[in-house]
């Protein structure tokens, strides 16, 4: 196996059982594997088929239904912050995420500060923290603690970090394009809807 499989299927394993995101699990991975420093890391591409991988053999019995719970709450988080265009990025929209994964929204706003503002007259305490946004620079992104009760009836565990990330309303089309597989990066709530309806259909 070379060096970039090895840290890939190392790294999907913190992903699914930690929650840990791609950046820190690739060189979380590649130090625990002993590796030298200036190995070369897989991208993200090949960790997510890792990740896929790792959960068809591990997690195929819990995973199906961690992902819809996710996405339902996802979804009411959607609906609740509608005036700000929210789109559903990270594992819950791509489909890999496990009970430990947290919920990743876009919300593309004329003025940022109208989200922050909202969250605060429905009185919810919220963190701050910077990020790059969707032109490389920095963003806004606002964190909270959210319970999911389906969540957990299933694993003990009922909190979901949310993760909010303000951008420029300017910036929604840019948002859209295709990855280098040609799949939507993230999504509105209509399509987030149509997978929460395909899902409770597949699973009875």
């Amino acid at each position: 196996m070379h060096a970039q499989d090895e840290i890939a299927a190392a790294a999907a394993r913190m992903v699914v059982e930690e929650g840990l995101e791609y950046g820190p699990a690739k060189h979380r991975a590649a130090k625990a594997l002993g590796l030298p420093q200036r190995t070369p890391l897989p991208d993200n591409d090949a960790l997510e088929d890792a990740v896929r991988d790792y959960i068809a053999v591990f997690c195929a019995d819990t995973q199906p239904r961690e992902l819809l719970a996710l996405r339902r709450l996802a979804l009411k988080w959607m609906e609740r912050l509608q005036d700000f265009q929210p789109h559903l990025s990270g594992a819950v929209w791509r489909g890999t995420a496990t009970r430990w994964s947290d919920v990743h929204l876009d919300l593309f706003c004329e003025d940022g500060k109208a989200a922050e503002i909202a969250l605060m007259d429905q009185g919810l305490i919220y963190e701050t923290r910077s990020t790059t946004g969707l032109r490389h620079k920095p963003v806004d992104v606002l964190s909270l603690h959210a319970p999911c009760r389906e969540l957990g009836d299933l694993t003990g565990e009922s909190v979901v970090g949310v993760h909010l990330r303000i951008n420029d309303l300017d910036d929604l089309r840019g948002a859209l394009l295709p990855d280098a597989r040609g799949r939507a990066p993230r999504g509105p709530a209509q399509a987030l809807r149509e997978l929460v309806r395909a899902s409770e259909l597949q699973n009875g």
